[in-house]
């Protein structure tokens, strides 16, 4: 087992889009560790030159093309021994600032209100890393709990080249606050190698994400990435501590919310011992369905059930 760092920049960063034939940056071995340094912001978000600006950043906007709407990606990096069929296991080992500012905004025709607001505005929230807080241009201090909007492995290669902007089943633009420090994903593959990137750092974010942003920033973050082939996955999943999480996305949030719920009775089912009917009664009685965000073109839903709940009785 190796840890090996991958940073930012022309050579290492897609932007806006995710594709089978996306050639790996970097190879581990499964069960290695790696370091991943994110960008975000165009251009046209910038803040103040009293802000730290990364060399990374600027490298990006003058030579990496944003080939579709999207996120700017750090990877993707292949991981040897993985086979289209088996799962990607993401430890989250830790979540760092890379940058000591962040952004959000509100935009006409965007967010959960598309027609309600008449003009853009951005914006910029100084990050205080020893506080860890963000401070709002109006006065409050937002605790930070980072993660990353944006984990994915590469899509099947019937899909093309697509957006990173819709969350799918080869993960993306997830935006859950769940996913900090501590946490580990699960990621269907759908290539050999995985492909796995990583981008669109959030500093804090609400569930729904109403407004389209969360405060943007650039991160650091540090992940295990473990195949699994004792593991039979359509959709992402996630674990926690103390928690197991279903996820699943699709324009209509009712929908994501009924496949969320049946991955999670699943998942009961197989490893409490019960059958489907008390499964569903015990999620009625103790899960958590949550709306992930609402902003994406596939709206999110995550549901959320203790541990101690699927062990058998």
């Amino acid at each position: 087992m190796t840890n090996q760092r991958l940073e930012p920049g022309a050579e290492t960063v897609h932007w806006g889009w995710f594709d089978a034939t996306l050639d790996p940056v970097l190879t581990v071995d499964s069960g290695d560790t790696v370091t991943i340094a994110t960008v975000s912001g165009g251009p046209e978000v910038l803040p103040a030159p009293s802000f730290d600006i990364p060399d990374a950043l600027k490298a990006v906007h003058a030579h990496v093309p944003q080939r579709l709407p999207g996120h700017m990606c750090t990877g993707p990096v292949a991981v040897r021994g993985a086979r289209a069929g088996d799962v990607l296991q993401v430890d989250i080992r830790s979540i760092e600032l890379h940058y000591d500012w962040g952004y959000t905004y509100v935009q006409p025709l965007k967010g959960a209100l598309p027609d309600d607001f008449e003009e853009r505005r951005l914006f910029h929230v100084p990050l205080d890393r020893e506080k860890g807080i963000g401070r709002t241009p109006w006065g409050m201090d937002i605790p930070l709990a980072p993660f990353f909007g944006v984990m994915a492995v590469a899509p099947p290669p019937a899909w093309g080249r697509i957006s990173t902007l819709p969350p799918r089943r080869n993960g993306g633009n997830l935006d859950n606050k769940e996913l900090v420090a501590g946490t580990t994903l699960y990621l269907p593959i759908h290539v050999d190698g995985a492909r796995f990137s990583v981008g669109d750092g959030h500093g804090a974010q609400g569930d729904g994400e109403v407004c389209v942003t969360a405060i943007e920033t650039g991160l650091i973050g540090t992940f295990d990435l473990t195949v699994r082939q004792d593991l039979n996955l359509v959709w992402p999943l996630a674990e926690t501590p103390g928690h197991m999480i279903t996820m699943a996305f699709d324009p209509d949030l009712d929908t994501a919310a009924q496949i969320a719920l049946r991955q999670m009775i699943d998942l009961i089912v197989a490893r409490a011992g019960i059958d489907r009917y008390e499964a569903f009664a015990l999620c009625s009685l103790v899960g958590d369905l949550r709306v992930t965000q609402v902003v994406n073109g596939n709206k999110g839903i995550h549901m959320m059930l203790e541990k101690r709940y699927l062990e058998k009785p």
